[in-house]
Order: structure tokens, then sequence, then C-alpha cells
């Protein structure tokens, strides 16, 4: 099978598709008109400079300025985790538990990872990239998540988890159905993605590794191998921003601070 090339009458294509939908949104009186352009202008800009982007560093093996590139990603993933918070941890750091967990967990997964494929080095851009990038994408959405579920839950039931620690009830057993609830929030996308996956759909990198032909069988062991790892970069990530932010909503004497929460306005 021939690998299948995206020429300018395909994207030509599936732009008109997109105005299609603003059009009717605004013969409809959606309101979601703009938003489909502008993030479809914002797409396809974005992806081209990335493309120019990785081509440079692809052609350069330089290991420093793949590092350069996976630290941009890092720094924009922690900006976007914070962005998404109706409230944020006050003091030193408060604002930054998401993102170094997304971060950390990323990176305690995808590197090993690495040394398990025929990459060599391991730490060839053309493997770290992309791999890091799909793995720091995942953890971003179920960290942010399930930071966001948890602090608006403890201000939720805030009467009942001090009732617990009044009780006599450590941190941990007091917040015990919040951390479920909201690890259950933080990894049901994956969950759900893994369950769909070849059944009800075709996952984007398979189907992506399959039109550039590569045979099917090999592309989906390729993508098995990264919803694991997908799965179990995200499951690490939630269940440490979960555990952190239990160590800062309470102190050592097991009291709820909900003063050490700021709400964003």
């Amino acid at each position: 099978m021939n690998p299948i090339t995206t020429g300018t009458g395909a994207l030509a294509f599936a732009a008109g598709m997109l105005l299609a939908d603003a059009l009717l949104s605004a013969a409809l009186d959606l309101g979601i008109g703009r938003a489909l352009l502008v993030g479809g202008l914002r797409c396809g800009v974005q992806l081209l400079l990335v493309g120019l982007v990785l081509t440079m560093v692809f052609g350069s093996s330089s290991p420093w300025l793949a590092g350069g590139v996976l630290l941009v990603m890092c720094l924009a993933a922690a900006r976007e985790i914070d962005a998404r918070q109706r409230r944020r941890f006050a003091g030193p750091g408060g604002r930054a538990i998401g993102g170094a967990m997304a971060v950390l967990a990323t990176l305690i997964t995808v590197v090993p990872a690495l040394a398990t494929l025929d990459a060599t080095p391991w730490y060839s851009p053309q493997m770290l990239i992309p791999l890091a990038g799909i793995a720091l994408g995942t953890v971003m959405n179920g960290v942010g998540l399930a930071l966001d579920s948890f602090t608006t839950l403890v201000t939720r039931e805030r009467a009942a988890i001090e009732a617990r620690l009044a009780l006599g009830a450590g941190r941990f057993a007091a917040l015990r159905d919040a951390r479920r609830e909201v690890m259950r929030t933080g990894v049901i996308h994956i969950v759900n993605q893994m369950s769909a996956a070849g059944i009800i759909t075709l996952p984007g990198m398979m189907t992506g590794q399959i039109l550039a032909g590569q045979p099917p069988v090999e592309a989906a062991k390729a993508q098995i191998f990264v919803l694991l790892l997908l799965a179990a970069a995200t499951g690490l990530g939630v269940l440490g921003v979960v555990t952190l932010a239990v160590h800062r909503v309470t102190d050592a004497r097991d009291r709820l601070r909900l003063d050490r929460l700021v709400k964003v306005k």
C-alpha cells in the first residue's frame, strides 16, 4: 500500500466543510460559527508552524534542541492546567501543582518506554517529541479535570468532610469518597478511549499509520502500546495530583483548610 499524501484539494474540501458548518450556525443563529472558524484557522496555522519546527529539529538530531521543544510543551501544558481551574491553591507553588504532576507523570512513563523501542539513540527527537506530546496532552486533560473537580467537591461537601474529621477520621479517610470520585473523573476519558478502540472507532494514530502505508497489524500494535502508555501516565498523574491536593487542603492536625483555596474571578 502506497502512502497517502494530503494535497491542497483535500485540505480545501475539509476547510469548505467547516465553513459550511459556520454558515449554518450563522443562518440558525446558534452562535458557534465564529468559534469554529477561529479554531480551524488556529489549528491550521499552529500545525503548519509545528511541522516546520519539527522538520528543523528532526534534521539536526540535537538532544538540546529536542529538550527545548519538550520544555516549551511542558510549560504550555502547565499553563493550560492552571487556566482551567475555578479555584487555585494559595501559597508558594500552589498554582504549579497540576502542571508539575502532569509533566512528572509523562516523563516517568515516556522515558523508560522509549528504551523499549528500537530508537537509536533513545532520546531521538523523532520518537521523544511525538510520544511525549501525545502523552502530555492526555495527562494534562486528566490532571486538569481531576484538580478542578477536587477543589469544587471539597468546597461543596465541606460539612460532611469536617464531620468525618471531627469524629477522628484521618485526612485520607475523610476525603475517601471525594478521592474516588475525582480519580474516576480524571481517568474516565482514557478508559473510554481504550474500551472503544477497534470496535467503535479506529484511534487516530492507527488510522494515520495505515494511511501512511503501515501494515494494519503493526499499526494496531503501535496503537496498543500508546494507549496503554497514556492510561498509565494519566493514572499516575491523577493519583499524584489528588494526593498533593489532599495535603494542601488539610493541615498536620487533620483540619480542612478551605482558606487555602482562592476562587478565580
